[in-house]
């Protein structure tokens, strides 16, 4: 069975598959649509989940053996596959065809791939895949039609824009479909759901010290004080939003906190950091703060952040930024 991403909502409101191939070259719809199946499964009980990524010596038979080893009293889990070039190789393609012969009790399989050729998709393998459940294929947003995509994602979020300003900021992301959800998300923050203007559109996209909200994330992550300090005196001197410095700084400490929790249970740190979609870029400074900082510490940031929500909610009396930089000061400094 074959689903186009507009069809898989739907589609999962109605029956989960015991097998998913999610595929292409758009890695911001890939994700989303492979953490719909994910959500889908966990609302049906799914409550386990094992993560087998194809990379430079994996064993094949664990795969394998994973199914085979189920108790009768076993959890429903997900099983997910990640084949991040695309190609399983001679025993890979073996191991799947037997794989998808014979699935697995209570288990939904969830397969990610990069884009596939024609070739590919005409071998063995995938089509094995493609009859053992549903495929889903995500395509790049066609330009003409990203205003229209733009337009959808802020409805989403209960904003509107006119087309000029739709057209603007499809101009300036140029097709990054990753750009345009940061975007998207950043004037959702900003301002109030209803009808934006074309001059808050362009003000939030233009507005350079945007790049400044990440390095305050970043001198955080890099126990930076200094400069951590120092970003955030010039958010608050150019009038940046505190919700926009607050979800920064939040974003990060739930990853961290995540990845903590996945070690504290067993999980390898490379295997962590993959799970939360950690980029090769920034997989330093998150090892780092987690040498740096204890679970513990982490857990309390985040009761910290939920504070600070409140606060700038008006739910709670408190300096906004005073409590933003304490937050960050929380991650800079070493647990004793």
């Amino acid at each position: 069975m074959r689903l186009k991403p507009e069809q898989l909502a739907a589609h999962l409101q109605r029956e989960l598959a015991p097998l998913y191939l999610v595929f292409g070259d758009e890695p911001l719809l890939a994700q989303e649509a492979a953490d719909a199946i994910r959500s889908a499964a966990r609302q049906q009980g799914y409550s386990e989940r094992e993560v087998f990524t194809v990379e430079s010596g994996f064993n094949w038979q664990n795969l394998l053996a994973s199914g085979s080893n189920l108790s009768l009293f076993a959890e429903r889990r997900i099983a997910e596959l990640r084949i991040p070039t695309g190609k399983p190789g001679t025993e890979g393609s073996k191991v799947i065809d037997q794989y998808c012969a014979n699935l697995p009790p209570d288990t939904l399989t969830l397969v990610t791939c990069p884009k596939l050729d024609k070739t590919q998709q005409a071998s063995k393998w995938f089509k094995a895949l493609d009859g053992a459940g549903a495929a889903v294929q995500v395509y790049p947003v066609e330009r003409g039609r990203l205003p229209d995509w733009i337009a959808g994602r802020l409805a989403a979020q209960n904003q509107r824009a006119d087309r000029e300003a739709l057209q603007f900021l499809a101009d300036r992301v140029e097709g990054n479909l990753l750009a345009a959800h940061q975007e998207i998300l950043k004037l959702g923050l900003l301002h109030p759901a209803g009808m934006l203007t074309f001059a808050q559109v362009k003000e939030a996209v233009l507005d350079v010290s945007r790049y400044d909200v990440f390095n305050l994330s970043e001198a955080m992550l890099a126990g930076d004080a200094t400069r951590f300090v120092r970003v955030l005196d010039g958010l608050r001197g150019e009038g940046v939003a505190p919700t926009l410095a607050l979800w920064a700084l939040a974003q990060e400490i739930r990853t961290l906190a995540r990845i903590a929790l996945g070690q504290s249970r067993g999980i390898p740190l490379a295997q962590g950091l993959r799970d939360a979609r950690v980029w090769d870029s920034r997989q330093s400074l998150i090892e780092r703060a987690l040498k740096r900082v204890g679970g513990g510490r982490l857990v309390a940031a985040i009761k910290r952040a939920a504070l600070i929500d409140r606060t700038i909610k008006g739910l709670e009396r408190g300096d906004v930024w005073d409590e933003l930089q304490q937050l960050g000061l929380m991650v800079v400094k070493a647990t004793k």
